[in-house]
């Protein structure tokens, strides 16, 4: 007798998923421009608890979808750090086992927050999941590198000192902080803040007689102020270019600045969003409800830090 139906032999290969948090500069010193055109930074880089989604479905050919309220800022698929991370692995990896992306855009684009360069990381993530490899393995490290400068850093997505272009990550155990994002929606290119702070090829900017010493940084269980006391004698050098390109970045500022409880209100990256540290979350959250209704056009997160 004939059998009613067959059953499959394809064992289904189960959807992995991930989160790609947003990167925030606590500070960021811009040391020097290299010849070959890239600026060596001092940055000390935390994580926030908001992200966008990027799940992946593993044994089909590479591709990636996008969804979700910041997805029409994104461009071409094709032309997405996701994709770009996956092939440069499968350059280093022979028969690299790929899948189908699908992205949650969350985050806004062009921020200094690291939104794309989160995506590629998770990617990344995924991948080695998918195919065996620890974090650590260096064609996943070399691959994020040649992603993009942030990349590695949110490969780790744990809060750190990070040197170099990038690619030399210290460890720093933040306590959680309770803080606001802002971001007026407007986009600010890397390359075009970078070229308004006018390093020359080759050129320092910390002096020779400038002494760089390393802060001492509070244990992890320190009164959140000791921590805030240390951050407040950082800067972030991209700042003022960046205003200058966009001065609704200053309006940002001043309003976090003037928020009941805040402890420090900065810029990120090369901006456009901005933070502000609050003593705690009840602040935090009635500053965000206030600048949001002020200005609902705005992108605005409260939350943590850490």
């Amino acid at each position: 007798m004939a059998r009613a139906a067959e059953v499959s032999d394809v064992v289904s290969v189960p959807v992995l998923q991930d989160q790609a948090r947003a990167k925030v500069n606590l500070t960021l010193r811009v040391v020097s421009r290299r010849v070959d055109g890239y600026h060596e930074l001092e940055s000390v880089v935390a994580f926030a608890d908001c992200a966008d989604r990027l799940t992946l479905q593993p044994g089909v050919p590479l591709g990636l979808s996008a969804t979700g309220p910041r997805v029409a800022e994104c461009g071409a698929t094709s032309d997405n750090l996701v994709i770009k991370a996956a092939r440069l692995l499968g350059e280093r990896v022979p028969d690299l086992r790929g899948g189908e992306f699908a992205l949650d855009k969350q985050l806004p684009i062009a921020a200094g927050i690291g939104g794309g360069s989160a995506d590629a990381a998770a990617a990344l993530r995924l991948l080695a999941q998918t195919n065996d490899l620890a974090l650590d393995d260096p064609r996943l490290i070399d691959a994020a590198r040649k992603t993009g400068a942030d990349v590695p850093v949110c490969l780790a997505s744990q809060s750190c000192i990070m040197t170099g272009i990038g690619e030399n990550l210290l460890p720093l155990a933040l306590p959680a902080m309770p803080v606001v994002m802002v971001n007026p929606r407007v986009a600010v290119a890397t390359k075009d803040v970078f070229a308004a702070l006018g390093l020359r090829n080759g050129q320092l900017r910390v002096g020779v007689t400038d002494v760089v010493t390393a802060p001492k940084w509070p244990d992890k269980s320190a009164p959140l102020d000791a921590w805030i006391a240390v951050l407040r004698a950082g800067t972030n050098d991209l700042e003022a270019p960046a205003k200058k390109l966009q001065p609704v970045i200053g309006e940002v500022l001043a309003l976090l600045g003037k928020a009941a409880g805040v402890r420090l209100a900065r810029m990120s990256g090369s901006g456009a969003t901005c933070f502000a540290i609050f003593a705690d979350a009840a602040a935090a959250k009635a500053a965000a409800q206030a600048i949001a209704a002020a200005h609902p056009d705005w992108w605005v997160h409260a939350g943590t830090l850490g």
